[in-house]
């Protein structure tokens, strides 16, 4: 049943008020929903840090939204790459310099459909250690300052986390046997899931004042399959883009402004999104959240791997 608790038309941005004096960290935010969740906050008056792989891309977005909200629009960008354990600590090291108030950070950042089994850097399967790893070392790293403001942090999602195993496969996490691109895609949007939905558990038993919200874009059209994904999966996706199954990427961008922003989300353990066919597309709001994403046992056997494989100890 679609949630009707925004209206027919669901959330949109014309719920937001004046933004100014917040500020917004958004993972991957040259292009994509990322881009039109910064555009929207922009638009609103609040600023912007973009933590982003690409200084080239990074500059060119950052220039276009000068041109469009001028040229003293609170927008930068830190160069960042996820896929890195120490391109994470440095730049959580410069915002933390550069950045007094966090109002929501947006995890927006991920790789897709790798066609075949890559390792970072760091020697984890590329798709675990760019979308988990490196926002759960990056969470962690800002977790005070986003404290300080009590202000949320935001996982976006996939309904990939519906497809694959549909759990954590600790014996073999970099698939060294076995890989296959969605699977483990699933697997790496699965374990955001589960550290968000583990963290509020946390944040709870701790009395933290911190709130933790998981979305996901639905079938948006972005350039991450593009990016990432092989070349019989551009076409899919390409031919699927001319349906009315998929959306633009500014509608992509709604749920993750929503739950950055919205005052009225009273319920944390919930999967946020579109809420029309198959909830691909749709009117946002509260979507299908099934029980495997939040196996208590299996979050907490993954919290502690993750610890123990970024070398990074929460203080929570």
């Amino acid at each position: 049943m679609a949630d009707t608790s925004f209206g027919p038309k669901g959330w949109t941005p014309e719920r937001l008020g004046n933004l100014s004096g917040k500020t917004y960290v958004i993972t991957g935010a040259n292009a994509g929903a990322g881009f039109q969740a910064a555009r929207i906050l922009l638009g609103k008056g609040a600023e912007v840090v973009m933590l982003n792989r690409s200084a080239e891309k990074s500059a060119a977005a950052v220039n276009e939204l000068k041109q469009e909200f001028g040229a003293a629009a609170p927008v930068r960008f830190i160069r960042m790459d996820l896929a890195e354990q120490a391109s994470v600590r440095m730049a959580a090291d410069e915002v933390l310099k550069t950045t007094p108030r966090i109002d929501a950070l947006i995890c927006n950042a991920a790789i897709a459909q790798v066609p075949t089994r890559k390792l970072t850097p760091d020697g984890f399967e590329s798709q675990l250690g760019t979308n988990h790893y490196g926002h759960f070392t990056l969470c962690g790293m800002l977790f005070e300052r986003i404290e300080e403001t009590q202000g949320r942090i935001v996982v976006v999602a996939s309904l990939g986390y519906n497809m694959g195993l549909k759990t954590i496969r600790f014996d073999d996490m970099n698939w060294n046997e076995g890989y296959g691109a969605n699977t483990a895609y699933s697997q790496s949007k699965l374990a955001q899931m589960m550290f968000a939905y583990e963290l509020q558990d946390r944040v709870k038993a701790a009395g933290r004042n911190v709130e933790v919200y998981v979305c996901h874009p639905g079938s948006s059209a972005t350039s991450l399959i593009s990016t990432s994904g092989s070349w019989t999966m551009r076409l899919i996706w390409w031919l699927m883009t001319k349906t009315p199954m998929v959306q633009t990427a500014e509608q992509g961008a709604y749920p993750e402004v929503m739950c950055a922003t919205e005052e009225g989300l009273t319920e944390q353990r919930a999967l946020y999104g579109p809420t029309g066919t198959r909830e691909f597309v749709g009117p946002v709001g509260r979507g299908t959240l099934n029980a495997h994403a939040y196996d208590k046992p299996v979050m907490v056997k993954l919290w502690e791997r993750s610890e123990k494989d970024t070398g990074f100890s929460w203080s929570i």
